[in-house]
C-alpha cells in the first residue's frame, strides 16, 4: 500500500486522474438520464452521480459538470420546464448506454446513435429508455452551485417510477438483482452485483434481525 497526496494527483495525466479520482467513491449507480429540446431533439447521456436525497418528499440529486461548455442534459432540462427521466442501465444495454457517453452533436440524438428506443408515459414530457427495467420520471426543483469546482448539484422531485412486477409479490419491492441493473467504477467499469445478506431495520434496543426472522 502506498499514499498519494493531492499534489501527486494534480501532477497526474488528465486521464489517469480521472479515472482513480472517479473510482475512490466506490461502485456508483448506472444510469441514462433521457431529455428532450425544443425542437424535439432527444437526448440521451450516461450518468454515475445519481443519488438519494430524500424520501419524504422523494428527491433524487445527481452532479452536472461546469456549464462552461455545452451540456444537453441541462439545457434540455431547463428548457423542458424541469421535466427529465432516470432510467436504471442493466447487463443487457450497457455497452449501447456507455456509447451514450460521446459528444454528439445538439442536433444528433443518442437514442438513434446508440440503438436505444424513446418511450413516453402519459404524465412525463420527457423520453424514458423503452429497454429499461427501472425509470423514474423527474422534475427538476432545485440547483446548487458547488463554488470549489463549478459543479452543479441537481435536485428532483420523483414523480414516477415504472418498475417490475415483484417476483416474491411485495407490491412495493424493488429487486434491482432480478431487474439486472448493473454498477458503475471510475469512469468506465460496469459490474454486476450479488447481495451478501439483507438487514433488518435498525433500532438500537433490538438485536441484530434479517428480515423474516
Amino acid at each position: 500500500m502506498h499514499c498519494l497526496t493531492r499534489s501527486d494527483i494534480e501532477k497526474m495525466e488528465k486521464v489517469p486522474r480521472l479515472k482513480l479520482v472517479n473510482a475512490l467513491p466506490g461502485f456508483k449507480s448506472a444510469n441514462l438520464l433521457g431529455t428532450v429540446n425544443g425542437n424535439g431533439v432527444e437526448n440521451l447521456a450516461v450518468f454515475s452521480s445519481v443519488i438519494h436525497i430524500g424520501s419524504n418528499p422523494p428527491l433524487l440529486g445527481f452532479m452536472l459538470r461546469p456549464t462552461t461548455v455545452p451540456r444537453h442534459t441541462y439545457d434540455n432540462i431547463r428548457d423542458n420546464d424541469g421535466w427529465y427521466t432516470v432510467n436504471h442501465i442493466h447487463r443487457e444495454i450497457f455497452e449501447r448506454a456507455h456509447q451514450t457517453s460521446g459528444n454528439y452533436r445538439a442536433d444528433l440524438s443518442e437514442f438513434e446513435q446508440c440503438g436505444l428506443a424513446s418511450w413516453y408515459s402519459d404524465t412525463c414530457p420527457a423520453p424514458y429508455v423503452r429497454e429499461a427495467r427501472i425509470r423514474i420520471g423527474m422534475k427538476m426543483v432545485e440547483e446548487h452551485l458547488v463554488l470549489a469546482n463549478e459543479t452543479r448539484l441537481i435536485v428532483g422531485s420523483v414523480e414516477e417510477v415504472w418498475i417490475p412486477d415483484s417476483p416474491d409479490g411485495e407490491e412495493y419491492s424493488l429487486d434491482l438483482e432480478q431487474a439486472g441493473t448493473v454498477a458503475i467504477s471510475g469512469v468506465d467499469g460496469y459490474h454486476e452485483t450479488r447481495r451478501i445478506d439483507r438487514l433488518g431495520y435498525v433500532r438500537v434496543d433490538d438485536t441484530l434481525k434479517r428480515p423474516g426472522l
